[in-house]
This record gives C-alpha cells, structure tokens and sequence, in this order.
C-alpha cells in the first residue's frame, strides 16, 4: 500500500474547490496527495448535502442534526481528459443544536468540515487501493 501511495503521490491535481465544503475536501485531498507543479491526472468532484434534524426536546424544538455528504469524484488525464477512475463516497456527521445561534453555527460548519475530511479520506484510499489503474 505504501508503494501506491507513493506511485500518485504528486501526480493529481485537485480541481480549486467552489465553496466551504470544497475547499475543506481539497486542502485534505491536497495534504494525502501533495500539491504538484506539474501534473498529469486531475481529480473533479461534485459535492452534495443534505441536512436533517434527528433529535426533538419535549417542546419540539430540533436539538441534533445529520449532515450527509456525497462526492462523485472522476479522475481525468490531463492531456486528453480522458477518465481513468470515478467513484463516489457517502458519509455523515453530526451536531448539536444548542442554545445560542452562533455556538450553533460553528457546530455546524465543524459538522462539514469532518464530512469533508471523512469522505476525502475515502477518496483517497479508493484511488490508493486502485492505483494499478493509473
């Protein structure tokens, strides 16, 4: 496994991210694949989320929340743009609703960045696991 990280190590460019999430999913993808000069493979994701409250207080009020993510990922040769591997990754993550807007906020905008985080990790191992490919 160390070898195939090693073989796409500094090969993939990370297409720059759109929004909070994308930008949480490449700088994780740009820290487990390097940050090439020259690359010959390009990695493009689309990114959706879902939120969903899970958790009631007896006043009815939302105390928790899900947040699930999927990220159809391709990977692309730079030179004719051709796909090499694609996959998609789903995962979630989790916060609390509490009392105050702005603890609330920052809970959920921690809740993102771990999915990010989580599901760049799956990227990176579904493209380490088929490195062969590559």
């Amino acid at each position: 496994r160390r070898q195939r990280q090693m073989c796409i190590r500094d090969r993939i460019d990370v297409a720059a991210p759109a929004d909070d999430e994308g930008f949480e999913l490449v700088e994780r993808l740009e820290q487990r694949l390097g940050q090439p000069d020259t690359a010959d493979l390009r990695l493009t994701a689309d990114i959706f989320i879902t939120e969903d409250a899970v958790g009631f207080l007896p006043d009815g009020s939302i105390s928790r929340y899900n947040v699930s993510g999927r990220v159809d990922w391709r990977l692309t040769r730079h030179g004719d743009g051709a796909q090499v591997l694609a996959g998609s990754e789903r995962s979630f993550a989790s916060y609390s609703a509490t009392s105050t807007t702005v603890a609330t906020i920052y809970a959920q905008r921690d809740a993102r960045r771990r999915l990010m985080i989580i599901i760049a990790d799956r990227i990176f191992q579904d493209i380490v696991l088929r490195a062969d490919a590559l």
